[in-house]
């Protein structure tokens, strides 16, 4: 999972210069609501840099804190470092994918969270899909080592609702998805 210190990056660019990244959010539920690179410009200065990985966690950026702020606010505070040539980052090292785990003791349980076209779209308080750290906002990639990525939505429902015991999901933020899958263009700040 993520590392639990912080880390300080320094990037150099050219004024005038982006900073050559894609950020989404990191998903209702997480521990630390921030955004995460979900993509690097190739050549670009974060790219170059070699100190970042996407999955990163941005918790501040110039010494302005991220952390618990709308992602549409976040893109114009990088925006806005535009003519800046050295950016300092203070980041979490997190795997771009999330490992989940739930105990469902039987099918009396309720799993505790809904998906739509394999994604987590509604999370039940308390249940025992919060507390294995199911994120709203995140697409399923594999259930007990068996992608789902090509699995139609009744599919992936019908492996949910007759799953018991310990449940292993892989998922990870569904713009992130979409931009590793290629659905989407990135559009980089």
């Amino acid at each position: 999972e993520c590392t639990t210190n912080s880390t300080r990056v320094f990037i150099e660019k050219a004024k005038g210069e982006i900073l050559g990244v894609v950020i989404v959010e990191s998903g209702w539920g997480s521990i630390l609501p921030t955004v995460i690179i979900a993509n690097m410009m190739h050549a670009g200065p974060a790219e170059r840099s070699g100190r970042l990985n996407i999955g990163d966690q941005i918790m501040s950026i110039n010494g302005t804190s991220l952390v618990g702020l709308p992602l549409s606010t976040c893109q114009s505070i990088i925006k806005g470092l535009k003519n800046q040539s050295r950016i300092k980052l203070n980041i979490v090292r997190c795997p771009p994918v999330t490992t989940v785990l739930i105990r469902r003791p039987d099918l009396r349980y309720q799993l505790g969270f809904s998906v739509q076209n394999g994604i987590i779209c509604s999370l039940m308080r308390g249940g025992i899909a919060e507390r294995g750290g199911v994120r709203v906002g995140h697409r399923i990639i594999e259930i007990n080592s068996q992608s789902v990525v090509a699995t139609p939505h009744e599919k992936i429902v019908h492996i949910l609702s007759s799953a018991v015991g310990e449940i292993h999901m892989k998922t990870m933020p569904a713009a992130m998805y979409r931009l590793l899958t290629a659905q989407e263009q990135p559009i980089y700040i």
